[in-house]
């Protein structure tokens, strides 16, 4: 059974720790993600933790039940990062692609952790301002309640995929990642086009363009087909009233 989580008034440290600092939910997050930065998931544990932070391990228990609780405000923290200072324009599709563009960064900035947690839900504060925003972004823009939960469910599984998706290549040794790349001309490049024809025609396109994020595109053209379903929803509520 997991450990309770003691109240934050009752768990705050009275003395600093070896290093100086005081604990507090923010800074073992933060440690955490230094962490989860210079040696991947696998070197995030509780005594690592306590020995990074100058502290007991069983203390982090103070804050988090547990390791996965600590996974969940992590990604709770890239949430939050993402969403700071961002600022409503009143035009629902611009605000869904600087959006979906600052939670795909704020991942790539932290790409073990991104693939860490993007596929986590966390229920917790940043993550749901961030869902009742896009959510009341698109029910203000005139979708339906059925459409705006079928685009939102899209649009943030998508986000969240290709910042997985992208973290994960960022996260490949330097030597992997670059193998990775080159492969598009030293292979693709090169099959001749008697026994290739579209890869031949197409490869310095796919050379250029493939070592690169698609999340733009696909973001774009998300916002394409909402901005056309949209349309021609209003289109039929005039020719009903016509």
């Amino acid at each position: 059974m997991p450990k309770p989580v003691v109240p934050e008034e009752a768990r705050r440290r009275r003395r600093p720790t070896k290093s100086g600092a005081v604990l507090s939910q923010q800074l073992i997050v933060e440690t955490a993600l230094r962490m989860l930065q210079e040696h991947g998931s696998a070197g995030l544990t509780v005594r690592r933790l306590g020995t990074a932070l100058g502290a007991d391990p069983s203390t982090l228990y103070r804050y988090f039940s547990g390791i996965d609780d600590l996974t969940l405000a992590i990604g709770d923290t890239l949430v939050g990062r993402a969403v700071a200072g961002w600022e409503s324009t009143g035009d629902w599709r611009a605000d869904l692609r600087e959006l979906g563009l600052r939670i795909h960064a704020a991942y790539l900035r932290h790409p073990q952790a991104a693939v860490l947690t993007a596929s986590r839900v966390t229920g917790k504060a940043y993550e749901v301002a961030a869902d009742e925003t896009i959510l009341g972004l698109l029910r203000t823009a005139g979708f339906t309640d059925t459409d705006t939960v079928r685009i939102y469910h899209a649009f943030i599984d998508q986000s969240l995929a290709f910042a997985a998706l992208d973290a994960a290549s960022l996260a490949l040794p330097a030597g992997s990642r670059t193998a990775d790349e080159e492969v598009w001309q030293a292979t693709y490049a090169r099959l001749p086009a008697a026994t290739h024809p579209h890869i031949a025609a197409t490869a310095h396109l796919l050379a250029a363009r493939m070592n690169h994020s698609a999340y733009p595109t696909a973001l774009e053209m998300l916002l394409d087909s909402a901005w056309a379903q949209l349309g021609a929803a209003h289109r039929g509520n005039d020719g009903g009233n016509g």
